[in-house]
């Protein structure tokens, strides 16, 4: 069953705001609240977070068009629904200017009334994920699917899967390029908010002075450059599911005020007095070995154990070594071609099969699309992979591999693709250009930028 909408009706008329509540609490998914002027509507406001508000203009003391002001300010997801006699339709139409979604006149008809707001919780939808699109892009780098068909795999998605029914914390522990933010992103689509928001948050990448911000959000004036309150994303995530990313980064001043929103579902915004009330379920992720932080006082051990009512282990791409053909064939589909796609040789997959991948299946894609752009043919060698490389001796002519392990950027592997090519035609500059697909003032070119040594 899905998650329930929060509903606010703010309308002076009681027999209005009992009919409406009647009526919509008939349809079953929306809890509803009532408030009886304009005041008393903001004062709910500040404490809890609305999908869609039903709003009367004219109410004594604070008018509905302040009511709206102040919610275009301090909860801007939230969408607004006047309602409005004949009279006013004037004023009406003015508010849509000021942010409101919709206007209807009474006396309505309750299945146009619920449609309205259907669409404005899609539109409130719309605005979250462009609000939080941006940042998605540029830290998701990978495949939004999970592949594989070991066993260690298969268990770790049916426990997924099990566990996503529930709204227990759950905590994702795996290395770097593992697909932790993929399993978090199965349990929300199996839940029951996978209508609602899932909120990505990289704790590893915001620096201290700015994730509690970034969380909880702050008021005007809170500092220096906040000309404008901000809703955090605790807020944006409201219903849905929270992902902490790299919890383990988080510093000790941040970590209480996490603590007791995860204790009690409240927070403040910094420079804040008002406490906000959120329904979020959250799933945090780390590569870090929690209890070592905790042994070293880095990471508050009741926080650990808030965070691991439940915790999933995700295997290394070395311990599902049988996954790795499936792996590598899904990338060829995503890198190359979709009607010829690249194919991997016998030696180039027995090659992946015996790489100790350190950067996991991060690594492993990141290698496939630098072998489908460097490689000539239809069938990807061993020679295009690179990684080969890291267990032969030193090329006179190319690069040196990094003795680590370290995973290559493309213009390393273009480097030593070019290097191996000229080597292997004896440094034949005509021939060694056929057969790289280029002019040959583009492989000039390329053995000038890389520093290539050409026997004379």
């Amino acid at each position: 069953m899905s998650r329930n909408y929060n509903l606010l009706i703010v309308d002076d008329e009681e027999s209005l705001r009992t009919i409406l509540v009647s009526e919509l609490s008939d349809a079953g998914e929306f809890d509803i609240e009532t408030a009886a002027d304009g005041g008393q509507a903001i004062n709910l406001i500040q404490g809890k977070v609305y999908d869609v508000i039903l709003l009367d203009i004219r109410m004594p003391r604070v008018s509905g068009i302040e009511v709206l002001k102040f919610v275009q300010e301090y909860s801007p997801t939230t969408q607004v629904i006047i309602l409005t006699n004949y009279a006013d339709l004037r004023t009406a139409i003015q508010t849509i200017k000021l942010g409101a979604y919709d206007f209807l006149s009474k006396p309505y008809d309750f299945d146009v009334l619920l449609n309205t707001i259907h669409r404005a919780i899609e539109r409130k939808q719309l605005f979250i994920d462009n609000k939080l699109m941006k940042s998605e892009l540029n830290r998701k780098a990978g495949s939004p699917e999970l592949i594989g068909e070991s066993p260690s795999f298969l268990k770790l998605v049916e426990s997924a899967t099990r566990f996503a029914a529930s709204d227990s914390f759950i905590l994702i522990q795996g290395a770097s390029g593992t697909g932790k933010e993929l399993i978090a992103g199965l349990i929300h689509r199996r839940s029951p908010r996978n209508n609602r928001p899932f909120v990505a948050v990289n704790c590893a990448s915001i620096p201290d002075t700015l994730l509690e911000s970034e969380l909880f959000g702050h008021e005007k004036g809170a500092f220096t450059s906040a000309v404008a309150a901000k809703q955090g994303l605790v807020e944006v995530a409201h219903g849905g599911t929270l992902f902490l990313d790299e919890v383990g980064d988080i510093s000790p001043t941040i970590q209480p005020k996490l603590l007791r929103f995860l204790e009690t579902g409240e927070f403040r915004r910094v420079g804040g007095t008002n406490l906000l009330t959120v329904d979020v379920r959250v799933i945090s992720a780390t590569n870090k070995d929690l209890r070592e932080e905790v042994a070293a006082g880095r990471f508050r051990e009741d926080l650990l154990y808030r965070l691991h009512v439940i915790t999933l282990r995700i295997p290394p791409l070395r311990e599902r070594r049988e996954d790795i053909p499936v792996l590598a064939d899904y990338f060829l589909g995503r890198k190359g071609k979709a009607r010829n796609p690249k194919r991997l040789s016998p030696g180039a997959l027995q090659a992946l099969l015996m790489h100790d991948w350190p950067g996991n299946v991060r690594e492993l894609e990141h290698l496939i699309e630098g072998a489908v752009l460097l490689s000539s043919g239809d069938v990807i060698g061993e020679a295009d992979l690179g990684m080969h490389l890291q267990r032969r001796e030193a090329d006179p002519a190319g690069p040196t591999p990094p003795a680590d392990g370290a995973a290559l950027t493309l213009d390393d592997l273009e480097k030593i693709h070019i290097a191996r090519v000229l080597q292997d035609q004896g440094f034949n500059r005509t021939r060694t250009a056929d057969i790289l697909g280029i002019s040959k003032k583009t492989l000039y070119l390329k053995i000038k930028k890389y520093g290539l040594k050409i026997p004379e």
